[in-house]
């Protein structure tokens, strides 16, 4: 059979969330609203949204419950999460109950373990296939959008010169070349915002077909005669002659830029190394690369995660999290995907019903009543033994 039927009146638990660096909220008043005008019951941990400046009596205006108890919110039906829940969370989740979030299926062996045992179904956003269908529901790409945004403002803001072209009495500034390495949601966003602010900007990406969406952005498109395309819309990894290749015209390539994003990612494997030492050693003094990468171990060979450092007098800025440093509009943007998910689970009665064949369904869930159902969870955790 492929559905999961949950008759009763549902209650939906939004935790606190307690990662390190993390202030987002994984959902909103707005959603609220709308959850409760379907039927369901939300409750909301005290002090959930204060870091995305999102009060209690916001929460409790738009129809929830508020609850200081966190047994209450993780023994909700469904639990609605940002940031994968350590395995002490999930252990206090209902056998049967549902878990809603960004839970790395590919890296994180030991959640998807726990959430195994604890006999729970999960639903991980990452893994909600691209789709067309699926637009509204995809939190990587909404996420990505204030990662590509918040790059552009941290490379004109770490470079210590303009971004655009100025013409004064005291003469001509020219604008700042920026280069933008892996043009796919953050990418596209970050050379939008920094040609805003003015900044002559090229995109490179190793699948040729974005060309066209870098070129309508105003942005000139670098072309090194490789091309990598993979399934799902990511870049497949490239081949070690094809790798030495690209490294060393981009290498020779990145010389030439004032500041350079990269935001190159292969799921479920180390971010690849675009930028060398080399590469770096012949920038320009003052220059900056924004590393997008970190988490991943980030695409510059110099990169540290989560620092700023200098080297060759260039600045390398490797941001974690940058979502929730705009944890307002990320949470909003979150919480909007997660409804049009679970608007595919709720009936007109407000019963989640759950169609195991609709691919957008089968193709984010991670774990069905314990057991593990994605193939590249179950292959992490083989790996993981």
């Amino acid at each position: 059979m492929g559905w999961d039927t949950f008759s009763h009146f549902m209650r939906i638990g939004v935790p606190k969330e307690t990662a390190a660096g993390e202030h987002r909220v994984a959902l909103v008043p707005e959603v609220v609203s709308k959850l409760k005008g379907k039927g369901l019951d939300v409750v909301v941990q005290r002090g959930a949204g204060t870091d995305a400046l999102l009060s209690d009596e916001a929460f409790a205006d738009a129809g929830a419950d508020i609850s200081g108890d966190s047994a209450d919110i993780w023994g909700s039906d469904v639990v609605v999460t940002i940031a994968p829940p350590d395995p002490e969370q999930i252990r206090g989740l209902g056998s049967g109950s549902i878990l809603i979030g960004f839970l790395q299926p590919l890296t994180s062996p030991q959640t998807t373990r726990a959430l195994s045992d604890a006999g729970a179904t999960a639903f991980a956003m990452e893994a909600i296939p691209r789709i067309s269908r699926a637009q509204s529901m995809d939190a990587l790409s909404s996420q990505s959008n204030v990662a590509g945004y918040r790059a552009a403002l941290l490379g004109a803001e770490e470079m210590g010169r303009f971004y655009p072209m100025l013409m004064t009495a005291a003469g001509t500034i020219p604008p700042a070349k920026v280069l933008v390495l892996g043009v796919g949601v953050a990418g596209l966003q970050a050379l939008a915002t920094a040609k805003r602010l003015g900044a002559r900007t090229t995109g490179y990406d190793v699948r040729p077909e974005v060309a066209e969406q870098v070129q309508s952005l105003g942005a000139m498109w670098l072309d090194l005669g490789l091309e990598a395309s993979g399934e799902g819309g990511y870049a497949r990894e490239l081949t070690d002659e094809e790798r030495a290749r690209q490294q060393q015209a981009l290498t020779d390539a990145i010389k030439g830029f004032d500041v350079v994003i990269t935001t190159a990612l292969v799921p479920g494997r180390p971010a690849p190394k675009l930028v060398t030492a080399e590469a770096v050693e012949g920038m320009k003094p003052g220059s900056v690369i924004v590393d997008l990468a970190g988490e991943a171990g980030g695409n510059c060979e110099l990169t540290e995660p989560g620092q700023t450092v200098v080297r060759h007098e260039v600045k390398i800025v490797s941001p974690l999290n940058l979502p929730a440093s705009m944890a307002e509009h990320s949470s909003q943007l979150f919480a909007r995907n997660v409804l049009a998910l679970l608007e595919l689970f709720v009936g007109d009665d407000g019963a989640l019903t759950m169609d195991f064949e609709d691919e957008i369904i089968s193709g984010s869930c991670v774990v069905r009543a314990g057991e593990v159902v994605n193939p590249g969870a179950k292959a992490a955790m083989e790996v993981d033994r």
